[in-house]
């Protein structure tokens, strides 16, 4: 069992050995036999033990109702766990104050597989959104909306509208958007649904960008082929338990 104190607890964040043997990865997500059960008694997830740590890329995979959607719910504090512990970044999300939610959420970067464009709105405007909320002056926002798209190879396409771009490009703005306030943990789920797989190699490549600068990636995705080629961690639900685990101390 991981012992997980309380609230903002450094002392729960956990160490991996590196090649030479030293400890430098921090795990910024730790779920410790966390379940998930709803009033019909029905278990979403069931004694689920992981960790990602920083700058790890790392895929959820299994049926349509294997329990993917919610693990990643239950890591933005939109639903709680039913038991266990659940610390992301630090913040026991047992003891977190519904006031403190928003706040912890800023620090983690969310795709969607319909990429929740509005279409009314600019390119820039969309990337801009997480920013107003937080209340960012407009010259600081600019400069973060330039370079999210910079990162995700859509400079000069602000003033664009999302009806004008390819859905490749339409989901890079879903990329941008959940980078531009610079998190250390990006969620997807189902990122590349919509995309053929040359576009959904695009959307993994600029994944690993960001997993290279040390942000971490929890990728949830039904897609086997693209998995495959892929080649890095795998989490494998059935029926809400963790059946699989293809990266460090798992099984293949």
């Amino acid at each position: 069992m991981i012992c997980v104190p309380s609230m903002l607890i450094n002392s729960s964040l956990r160490f991996f050995p590196n090649r030479n043997g030293f400890q430098d990865l921090i795990a910024v997500i730790i779920f410790d036999e966390v379940s998930k059960q709803y009033i019909s008694g029905q278990y979403a997830l069931s004694q689920t033990s992981f960790e990602i740590a920083k700058g790890e890329m790392a895929f959820i995979t299994g049926h349509s109702g294997a329990g993917k959607s919610t693990l990643l719910k239950l890591i933005l504090a939109t639903e709680k766990c039913s038991s266990g512990n659940i610390v992301v970044n630090g913040v026991d999300l047992n003891r977190i104050r519904k006031r403190e939610i928003p706040f912890f959420r800023r620090r983690i970067g969310t795709v969607f597989q319909d990429h929740q464009l509005l279409n009314d709105r600019t390119v820039a405007d969309n990337v801009a959104l997480p920013l107003d909320i937080s209340g960012f002056s407009r010259n600081d926002s600019l400069r973060r909306v330039r370079a999210a798209l910079d990162k995700v190879g859509l400079l000069g396409k602000e003033k664009q509208f999302p009806a004008e771009l390819s859905g490749g490009e339409q989901q890079r703005v879903g990329i941008a958007r959940a980078v531009v306030n610079r998190p250390n943990i990006i969620l997807a789920d189902e990122p590349t649904g919509n995309l053929d797989p040359e576009l959904s190699t695009e959307i993994m490549e600029v994944f690993e960008q960001f997993k290279n600068v040390g942000v971490s990636l929890l990728i949830a995705s039904h897609d086997i082929s693209l998995i495959n080629r892929m080649n890095y961690r795998t989490l494998i639900l059935k029926d809400g338990e963790l059946i699989g685990d293809t990266g460090r101390g798992g099984s293949s």
